[in-house]
């Protein structure tokens, strides 16, 4: 997954630029740890601000886009993490876990490093089934997901505390591809999907289909006819969760 975000990366620091309502949620979730580790790190979307962070992204493109003002990443795996047990407060991973090769071995590494708690965000898979972009559009999508487990058993592996729906908002400033459930003349922008991983994980043609249906929808109405209710909703349930566990 390294070498598909530093193939696809460049506009990556433009669209997916970290909500400040979900950012609220994850620093709420981490509670008094003052030391955090951010595995998974990418450009470094949702590390708070006001802690002592440290990053950790496999991608060199990704660490290439980190703005001055981040925390250094150190280049390494979740499965494989450089420091000793208990080095911070709290592990994050914000939509991550999905793409490590070993999801336990990489929940491991996040419990055996931090002292406190771990928090995780991902997506439960039943949701992304029945959006609109995956259903009528880009089924291919559902074939992604196949494999992931629900939000509920990744809580039960974390042995987790908490788990809850984050809703997202309809003009949510981070453009991963549920965030556009309210905007989908965003999904034929091509600087928006290029960084997406579901959108390089599809074949060519399934993408030239997909969007060819879209544009046609868009302009005959037939989009507006099925989903134009969901312009009128503030937030909406496209499957993020927040699991929070404690480390030991």
């Amino acid at each position: 997954m390294a070498s598909l975000y530093d193939e696809h990366a460049l506009s990556y620091a433009r669209t997916r630029r970290p909500d400040p309502r979900i950012a609220a949620r994850i620093d709420a979730a981490l509670g008094d740890a003052e030391t955090v580790v951010n595995v998974g790190a990418g450009v470094g979307s949702y590390e708070p601000p006001d802690r002592r962070l440290t990053a950790v992204e496999p991608s060199a493109e990704m660490i290439a886009q980190r703005p001055p003002e981040a925390a250094p990443a150190v280049r390494a795996s979740a499965e494989a993490l450089p420091f000793e047990d208990g080095s911070f407060d709290a592990a994050m991973a914000v939509l991550t876990v999905h793409h490590w090769p070993d999801r336990e071995a990489g929940l491991a590494e996040l419990r055996r490093v931090s002292r406190d708690r771990v928090v995780v965000v991902a997506f439960d898979p039943a949701p992304v089934r029945d959006f609109w972009m995956v259903r009528d559009y880009f089924p291919a999508i559902a074939g992604l997901h196949a494999e992931r487990i629900s939000s509920a058993a990744l809580a039960a592996e974390l042995r987790a505390a908490g788990l809850e729906t984050i809703p997202i908002p309809r003009d949510c400033t981070d453009l991963f591809f549920a965030a556009l459930w309210a905007r989908p003349e965003l999904v034929l922008d091509p600087d928006v999907v290029r960084p997406m991983w579901v959108w390089q994980s599809l074949s060519e043609e399934d993408r030239r289909a997909g969007s060819e249906r879209l544009a046609a929808d868009l302009a005959s109405g037939a989009w507006e006819e099925r989903n134009g209710h969901l312009r009128e909703e503030a937030e909406h349930d496209v499957g993020l969760r927040l699991i929070a566990s404690w480390s030991h």
